[in-house]
């Protein structure tokens, strides 16, 4: 199987060539890696993880504790190489992911009104209507700008091609509640406090005023109800395993974190319970999934939403980002649909393409997955967090028997996908700098217009030759420089500044949390 790596243009690794094996782009980073102490990574490293530790940045992992003992309140691993992608290589990722959340957004909106796509037979139509996604609540109601996915998560892998050069495919959409943007924010704001120097000799593109555009974009779906909109959002609690996130973007967007609990219905318009008395709310930003959102239409024993709830939204009175119903377009059981959609919609040819997807609801891919399941990748099509999936190359002959058993009595709930060859980018970890697999989680704004910062959150696996980069299975982040086009500065600029020691980098540190 071919291999591709985002530093060097062979593998295995051999350090420090002068530039020999090295990628045009990464070529000032390893001559700055070349001339660093041995213990200078580690050093850094313990650092991070202590003002990872006092800012309060972690993850919630539901179930038993892990092998440490450590529980379920988790730091997210923190990787010190950046991922480095130039520039050329970014403007073609932006308009290949600003053509499939338009696309996609077309599709929710025809889907629940018009249904043209299925009424030409480019989907099947009990694909849709009998998906556990698909709420029928929502058929004809208007939303803002037409649009329902607001704040999309676009996962994105690189792998070889014919050729051994690396291409961009497009793994899964995340559009119900897209995580991860908080880690994104802090792990750029890690590598400035540690490697400032770094920047110095790199043009990286700003990535800090997210959550201004964030905001921004929930302005512009509020509803034509108001001409200033108040925007919240809207949080299951904090024993979710993402509330550090939800606390996060409510505080830099300088709106309310609210709960259930917090809002209430009256006159057909959603409030909030507030010292000063109620206040009406006209834009929730929510990280709630449908099913709780409102229990008089949907899960009745919910306490985590609002009652009434939804019959204020389809009224016009609320907005809720993203939209209630997005999750038949992110349903991986949809995900081979999308370039028809781009096609069927815009009228182009997708920029970003598909992994080749099997879908065993079909008797001939049924077949195929099961004579190929040693090697292929099988998902639930509702699955998340990379759990209820089968990696066939990394998996015993009695785990891949018993996920045949399951594929057998549900084949409908399954897809299967090659496994491709991740690409790899250098990771520091224990044993020293080692190849590991990487994808990227770009994150697109779409109100009036579509807007997104460049770059995203590029996840790793830390476990050697695992595929799997979700946080909750073993995963870390890394952060992700896109180079901005031009001449980038002298090397010889970062050669010049000495690291800041350790002492220095806490003071600046305490002294930009005050």
């Amino acid at each position: 199987m071919q291999k591709f790596d985002e530093m060097y243009t062979q593998l295995p690794y051999e350090f420090f060539t002068h530039g020999a094996q090295i990628r045009d782009h990464y070529k000032i980073y390893d001559e700055w890696l070349a001339r660093q102490p041995g213990d200078m990574m580690a050093k850094r490293r313990e650092e991070a993880e202590m003002i990872f530790r006092r800012v309060g940045i972690t993850f919630a992992v539901y179930g038993d504790k892990d092998e440490d003992g450590a529980g379920t309140e988790r730091l997210i691993p923190f990787d010190l190489i950046p991922r480095i992608i130039p520039a050329q290589e970014w403007a073609s990722l932006e308009r290949g992911l600003e053509q499939r959340v338009n696309a996609l957004n077309r599709f929710l909106y025809d889907v629940y009104h018009d249904q043209d796509i299925l009424k030409a037979g480019h989907i099947p139509r009990e694909q849709i209507e009998q998906n556990a996604q698909f709420r029928p609540e929502m058929m004809g109601v208007e939303v803002p700008n037409k649009v329902y996915s607001q704040i999309s998560g676009i996962d994105i892998v690189r792998a070889p091609n014919a050729r051994g050069e690396g291409e961009y495919y497009v793994l899964e959409d995340n559009l119900r509640v897209p995580s991860g943007v908080s880690y994104m924010l802090e792990d750029r704001k890690m590598m400035m406090r540690l490697f400032p120097n770094l920047f110095n000799a790199h043009r990286v593109a700003p990535i800090a005023h997210y959550p201004d555009l964030l905001l921004e974009t929930l302005r512009q779906s509020s509803p034509a109800t108001t001409a200033e909109p108040t925007v919240v959002v809207l949080t299951p609690g904090m024993y979710n395993s993402a509330y550090f996130e939800h606390a996060f973007l409510a505080q830099q967007m300088g709106i309310e974190l609210v709960e259930g609990q917090d809002l209430f219905v009256k006159d057909n318009f959603c409030y909030m319970r507030t010292t000063r008395g109620p206040q009406r709310v006209d834009v929730i930003y929510r990280r709630v999934d449908d099913d709780f959102l409102d229990p008089k239409v949907f899960r009745p024993t919910s306490t985590l939403g609002c009652p009434g709830l939804l019959d204020v939204y389809r009224a016009g009175h609320v907005s809720i980002c993203n939209g209630v119903g997005t999750g038949v377009a992110d349903d991986k059981s949809i995900y081979p649909y999308v370039p028809k959609m781009i096609e069927f919609y815009l009228g182009e040819k997708p920029i970003l393409n598909n992994v080749p997807t099997y879908m065993c609801r079909n008797k001939d891919d049924l077949a195929y997955t099961l004579a190929n399941l040693k090697d292929l990748v099988v998902k639930e099509v509702h699955g998340a967090g990379g759990y209820g999936m089968l990696v066939g190359p990394a998996s015993t002959s009695a785990e891949i028997e018993d996920f045949r058993t399951a594929l057998l009595a549900n084949p409908s709930g399954y897809i299967a996908q090659p496994t491709l060859s991740l690409s790899s980018c250098p990771t520091f970890v224990e044993s020293g700098i080692a190849p590991r697999h990487i994808d990227l989680r770009p994150y697109v704004l779409s109100g009036k217009t579509v807007q997104m910062v460049p770059g995203g959150l590029t996840r790793v696996a830390l476990k050697e030759g695992s595929l799997v980069v979700n946080s909750s299975q073993g995963g870390g982040t890394k952060d992700t420089w896109i180079l901005e086009a031009g001449l980038a500065p002298a090397a010889s600029a970062m050669a010049a500044e000495p690291l800041q020691s350790q002492t220095q980098t806490q003071t600046q540190t305490q002294t930009q949390s005050a």
